[in-house]
């Protein structure tokens, strides 16, 4: 009999980049020299300190064997030790920090933790699509909090009905903030717990750019008095470090939750490769190094180059905060889709539509920076060169 898939599949929303990705591949098989400015995936490798501690870690055959349940504990302490240093926020290693296979995972697996059919999450759009699907994995059922430019990119919590609130049981929130590059205040997520602890919700904030800032240190929401009974933060070492296929990061916070988190990976998966932990325990351990500080100054340098050209050639954009990312408006008369085709069509640039990020993502595209300098300039060049 043919395969039928779940039906759950059919409960996602439509993946929009397959068309930009078939005329991009179009492109290069045509011979033009496309640059792909669409992936968030960091062009320089991994540092060397962190290559050389894995290749010592994976020589040791006790690193052969499983990995531990919640990780190992030279890694837990390590980023314990840096909460600490960077927020001011002491983390029992053995309960408040959790190893996870990347900060994607963490989120994927949270609400099935959490989260019981029916229950609402409250989902950030545009947002980064893993909230919406994993909450669609667990049965529940996402709220959608539009984030409006013109109010700062943060959602409008007195817009959400009591009736939903009433029924919340999650919410996420994300910054700095993918696609926007937008930056919270402490201010902010305190409303955000207040918040949780008035509706008895538990709030996932996914933090994974949080050292990838180029003026003031981001706060993380555990900063805020209280937050511990209520939050949970994921953080990565992909983008800090330059690790994205490593696939290691850490959730911190509220004991139950990660324990419970803890007990769902203990289902579906093995953890993390122990070599890999040890690795980013030394990463963890280095992070106030210059490496991490010139990765911050690569990301700056290209931001103010880039942002510099798209104003030369009069598209509207306001220079992120933080993270790699830059959101530009589309001009006048132009969708996400037709901008982002015309774009990779005409100068050879790929950029990503932003209702691909949600509907409240329609009018914008996403640049990435993550290729090298010279490829980022020429394609603020070449974006000159359009006349819309």
């Amino acid at each position: 009999m043919p395969f039928q898939r779940a039906s759950r599949l059919d409960l996602l929303p439509p993946y929009l980049f397959i068309e930009i990705d078939r005329k991009k591949r179009a492109a290069i098989a045509a011979g033009k020299d496309v640059i792909n400015l669409g992936v968030g995936d960091p062009d320089r490798p991994t540092f060397d300190f962190i290559v050389g501690r894995m290749a010592e870690a994976i020589r040791d055959p006790a690193n052969h064997r499983y990995p531990h349940d919640v990780g190992v504990m030279e890694f837990r302490e390590q980023c314990a030790a840096w909460f600490q240093r960077r927020f001011g926020v002491r983390l029992d290693p053995v309960s408040e920090v959790l190893t996870l296979i990347g900060s994607k995972e963490g989120i994927g697996h949270l609400p099935l933790a959490a989260v019981n059919p029916g229950d609402v999450v409250l989902v950030p759009e545009p947002g980064y699509p893993v909230y919406n699907a994993s909450t669609i994995f667990a049965g529940g059922e996402p709220f959608v909090m539009p984030l409006k430019e013109s109010n700062g990119w943060l959602p409008d919590f007195g817009a959400i009905p009591d009736s939903v609130l009433a029924r919340t049981k999650l919410m996420f929130l994300n910054y700095p903030n993918n696609p926007l590059g937008a930056v919270a205040t402490l201010e902010f997520l305190a409303q955000a717990v207040r918040l949780a602890r008035k509706h008895d919700f538990i709030i996932a904030h996914d933090a994974a750019y949080s050292e990838v800032f180029f003026d003031r240190p981001p706060p993380s929401i555990l900063q805020v008095e209280g937050a511990k009974d209520v939050a949970v933060e994921m953080h990565s070492l992909s983008k800090t470090f330059n690790m994205t296929g490593w696939r290691l990061g850490f959730a911190v916070g509220h004991a139950d939750v990660l324990a419970a988190l803890a007990k769902i990976k203990g289902n579906v998966d093995s953890g993390a490769f122990n070599a890999v932990q040890w690795a980013g325990a030394e990463a963890m351990r280095r992070i106030d190094g210059p490496e991490v500080a010139g990765m911050r100054e690569l990301y700056r340098r290209r931001r103010d180059r880039f942002c510099a050209g798209l104003k030369a050639g009069g598209f509207r954009v306001t220079p992120p905060r933080a993270t790699f990312y830059v959101w530009v408006r589309c001009p006048d008369g132009w969708d996400s889709v037709g901008c982002a085709t015309r774009i990779l069509e005409e100068q050879a640039v790929v950029a990503i539509p932003g209702n691909g990020f949600g509907a409240s993502g329609e009018g914008y595209i996403r640049f990435s920076l993550t290729s090298p300098d010279d490829r980022v300039e020429l394609a603020a060049e070449r974006l000159q060169g359009i006349r819309w």
